[in-house]
């Protein structure tokens, strides 16, 4: 039983108020323990770990009988505890996925944190954090993009058009300068059906003169390939001639969703309609 200042923190808080990519393992494989902060001598227990940070009252939610603590802070604790950077940025990433929290109210947050474990590793996370991740490992990608291939930073999940307004697709990745593309396919886009559709969205970018790279899930075992690809394909991107077939402005009829700011904005039916489409993708 939890005292009035005790409450659940981390991923498990973060899960429990409707964070969609918090699973409780690491990677899919190894259950994490529930994090549950006390300052009280709190005897172990198998699938529990304790933190005996201060914890303001201010920071506690009581949700469906349960003591949490804000997602704000729960999000920040995974930052810091994080298991190196890409972690720390995936966390991030995923709790803005949900809306739980937005790139500028955690930044405020750390802001004013003293000289805690793990607050720079938190600071450099926010620093290459993205709103409109759609997976962990959309996020992941990102970090190869960025850092094993030294490419400029992409934005994410941006739809592009033709330039009379059609919608053609919403890549993963995008370099807004060169049109090169980033695709992750995951286990989802193996079969004969994910790839066909994979197929199709690939030849409708290269249509238009951008530059799509498909990372599939077995490609983390040689990622440096990955960016390796990455780089041929942006030199590709960049010596392209002639007018662009695509634009990333949208149509006067578009509702934008690339900020938890504009999500948080759209009525319920509206998330319905047009955030539907985020998990399966």
């Amino acid at each position: 039983m939890l005292k009035s200042d005790e409450a659940v923190t981390g991923w498990a808080a973060l899960k429990w108020q409707g964070a969609a990519w918090f699973d409780g393992t690491w990677d899919g494989l190894r259950e994490r323990p529930v994090t549950v902060v006390a300052r009280r001598n709190v005897r172990p227990q198998p699938g529990f770990a304790v933190s005996q940070e201060f914890l303001n009252p201010a920071e506690i939610v009581l949700l469906d009988g349960l003591q949490l603590t804000r997602a704000v802070r729960s999000v920040t604790f995974e930052m810091r505890y994080a298991d190196g950077l890409g972690p720390a940025i995936e966390a991030l990433d995923m709790a803005c996925y949900s809306d739980l929290v937005s790139i500028a109210e955690v930044a405020a947050y750390v802001r004013h944190l003293g000289p805690v474990t793990g607050v720079q590793q938190a600071r450099d996370a926010l620093a290459e954090a993205e709103e409109n991740s759609w997976s962990p490992r959309e996020t992941a990608m990102r970090g190869v993009w960025t850092r094993r291939a030294e490419l400029p930073r992409p934005r994410c999940n941006v739809p592009v058009f033709t330039l009379d307004g059609r919608h053609v697709g919403t890549p993963d990745l995008i370099d807004p300068r060169t049109g090169l593309v980033g695709l992750y396919h995951g286990d989802s886009h193996l079969s004969l059906v994910g790839a066909s559709k994979d197929n199709r969205q690939d030849a409708d970018f290269r249509d238009l003169g951008l530059e799509p790279v498909a990372m599939f899930a077995t490609d983390w075992r040689d990622v440096d390939d990955v960016a390796r690809r990455l780089v041929a394909a942006q030199r590709r991107a960049r010596s392209r001639n002639g007018p662009r077939g695509w634009s990333l402005d949208p149509p006067p009829w578009w509702t934008p969703t690339e900020t938890v700011a504009q999500r948080r904005a759209l009525a319920e039916g509206e998330k319905e309609r047009y955030l539907r489409y985020r998990r399966a993708a």
